[in-house]
């Protein structure tokens, strides 16, 4: 089995790489790819940078080049829900694109024609997180995850989109990533930890608990792939 683990920045995959050790660096498409062994399963991690074009990207090359058959996201977010403070995880039931707008031809944001406004992660997966949520002895929330090309540290375009889409995060990758693994059949599963909460003080809030956020998540992610391949 080659299971694909994957964050947006290397911070969010620096504490997997540091888990592992030793791993065989590939560069392909003007990225780095991090491959090992791990428990008699072969791993692939990469960071794709920020954004929807480049986790596409990135994506598509884990499934594509390197056979992923299980993708893993493990990184962080900015909450919408009130419920979440930051440290917190949250795993994606379903994921949208908070800035896919062709309203003017009488579509819903977030949808395109042949196309849907969310994409369900898989369930098996989900239901596998609170088993390890339970062993770790963590608190981790589900619901939906809205994705969009733009960091977000503002409080009224922060309630629109919990708003308009009943999303309780936000990130710049997620629905991206949904997406190529949704048209691959590759079954995928989107772990954040809250870093900040979207608003006026995002930008702060983030740098200042950017590594110990996704410490949070890296770890959390290490844990479902140990309960994958055991």
């Amino acid at each position: 089995m080659k299971i694909a683990v994957m964050g947006a920045m290397p911070e969010e995959i620096a504490p997997i790489l540091e888990k592992l050790g030793v791993y065989k660096t590939t560069e392909y498409a003007k990225n780095k790819y991090y491959e090992a062994s791990y428990m008699g399963a072969d791993l692939v991690i990469a960071y794709s940078k920020i954004g929807k074009v480049f986790s596409t990207l990135t994506a598509t090359t884990l499934i594509e080049h390197f056979g992923a058959e299980i993708l893993l996201f493990s990184g962080v977010a900015g909450a919408i829900s009130p419920e979440l403070r930051i440290g917190d995880l949250i795993v994606a039931n379903k994921l949208s694109q908070h800035d896919l707008d062709i309203t003017a031809f009488g579509h819903p944001f977030g949808y395109v024609p042949e196309g849907a406004v969310y994409i369900n992660a898989d369930s098996k997966m989900i239901a596998m997180s609170k088993e390890v949520a339970k062993e770790m002895g963590k608190s981790v929330k589900e619901g939906i995850i809205a994705t969009g090309d733009q960091f977000v540290a503002n409080e009224q375009r922060k309630n629109w989109i919990g708003d308009t889409f009943e999303a309780d995060a936000l990130e710049m990758e997620g629905a991206s990533v949904a997406v190529v693994c949704d048209a691959l059949n590759v079954p995928f599963f989107i772990l954040r930890a809250i870093s900040d909460a979207a608003d006026m003080d995002a930008g702060f809030s983030f740098d200042t608990f950017l590594q110990s956020s996704a410490k949070e998540s890296a770890e959390f992610i290490m844990k479902m792939v140990d309960k994958i391949v055991d």
